[in-house]
C-alpha cells in the first residue's frame, strides 16, 4: 500500500475532529476545494471511506474512527518534535491560534498583541471571536480567552488584566423624565436593553450587594446579541444596558452614560488565558504567556 502524505493526514484528523469541511479549512487556513481533493487523494491512496459526505454533515466511519482514534496521538507527537526546533532556533515560529470572545480580543489587542508581533515577527497570530464557548482542542485552537468563571477545570490559566465590573448604564436623556432604579427590582419598572446569548437564551441581569444575589429576566422591547451594540443603544435613549466595563468606559467619560446601581455592581474575576495542560505548550503560545504576564506586571 502507498503510503499517504503527511498533510493529507493531517488534513484528515482536522475534519475529522471540525466534523465540517468549512471549519476545518478556517482552522488549517486552506481552501474547502484544496481540503476536498486532499480527503480524496487520501481516501484512494488508503483504498477506503473515511468519512461520510452529505450536504450538511460530515460524520466518520468506522475505519474513520479507527484511524483517527491512532492518528491524533501522533500528530500532536510530531507538532511537540517540530516545535522543539523553535528552541533550538531561539524564537518561535509558526502559527498561534486563539479563541476569544470580542471583549477579551480588545483588550489583548490593546497591549499584549503588539508587543508579541514585534519581538516574534515569525510568527503568525490568528485570533478568532466568538461569543459561544468552544472546545479549543477539538476546534484546532492553542489557547482560549474567557472569563475565569466560565474556564473549563482541566485547563491551566493565566489572568488577563485585572477583575472586571459588568456596569447597569442609560444615558442622561432616557433618565431625564424617570426615577433611577435603586433595586435591581426597580428595573421592572424601565426599559431595558435585553441580551441574547449565543446558545439562544436570553441573559438574566446578575447583581450583588452584601452577600445578597440577584438574578433578573428584565424587560424590554428591544434585545441585541452585541455588547458594543447595546452600549450603543443605551447612549441612545433606547434604554438601560448591562455590560462590561470596556465597552462603556469611553461613553461613560464622554457623559453619553452614566451609571446606576452601582452599590450593586462588584468586581468578579475577570479574563483568563486557558490552554490544555496535558498537551505539549507551543514555543509561541509560551512566548505569548511572557508577554502577557509582562502586561499584568504593569
Amino acid at each position: 500500500m502507498n503510503r499517504p502524505s503527511l498533510n493529507d493526514l493531517a488534513a484528515f484528523a482536522a475534519i475529522a475532529n471540525q466534523r465540517s469541511f468549512r471549519k476545518a479549512a478556517d482552522a488549517l487556513g486552506v481552501s474547502r476545494s484544496a481540503l476536498s481533493h486532499s480527503m480524496l487523494r487520501l481516501e484512494q491512496t488508503l483504498n477506503v471511506r473515511l468519512l461520510n459526505r452529505t450536504t450538511r454533515s460530515v460524520s466518520l466511519t468506522e475505519a474513520g474512527t479507527r484511524l483517527l482514534a491512532q492518528l491524533g496521538p501522533a500528530l500532536r507527537d510530531l507538532d511537540a518534535a517540530l516545535d522543539t526546533l523553535a528552541d533550538a532556533r531561539g524564537a518561535p515560529a509558526g502559527r498561534l491560534r486563539i479563541n476569544a470572545n470580542k471583549g477579551a480580543a480588545s483588550l489583548l489587542l490593546g497591549e499584549v498583541v503588539p508587543k508579541f508581533l514585534s519581538r516574534y515577527p515569525d510568527v503568525e497570530l490568528d485570533i478568532v471571536c466568538e461569543g459561544r464557548l468552544v472546545d479549543i482542542v477539538e476546534a484546532g485552537f492553542d489557547a482560549g480567552v474567557r472569563l475565569a468563571e466560565a474556564v473549563p477545570q482541566d485547563m491551566v490559566a493565566v489572568r488577563l488584566g485585572s477583575d472586571i465590573r459588568f456596569l447597569a448604564v442609560a444615558s442622561p436623556m432616557y433618565l431625564a423624565d424617570r426615577n433611577p432604579p435603586v433595586t435591581p427590582d426597580d428595573l421592572y419598572q424601565h426599559r431595558c436593553i435585553r441580551q441574547r446569548l449565543p446558545s439562544g437564551k436570553r441573559y438574566r441581569w446578575e447583581f450583588a450587594r452584601h452577600g445578597e444575589e440577584i438574578a433578573i429576566d428584565v424587560p424590554g422591547a428591544l434585545t441585541l446579541d452585541d455588547s458594543e451594540l447595546m452600549a450603543q443603544a443605551a447612549a441612545d435613549g433606547l434604554g438601560i444596558a448591562y455590560v462590561a466595563e470596556i465597552f462603556v468606559r469611553h461613553m461613560l467619560e464622554a457623559g453619553r452614560l452614566v451609571t446606576i446601581l452601582d452599590d450593586w455592581c462588584p468586581p468578579i474575576p475577570g479574563l483568563m488565558l486557558y490552554y490544555p495542560g496535558n498537551r505539549h505548550v507551543p514555543a509561541a503560545l509560551r512566548a505569548f504567556i511572557d508577554v502577557l504576564k509582562e502586561a499584568n506586571r504593569r
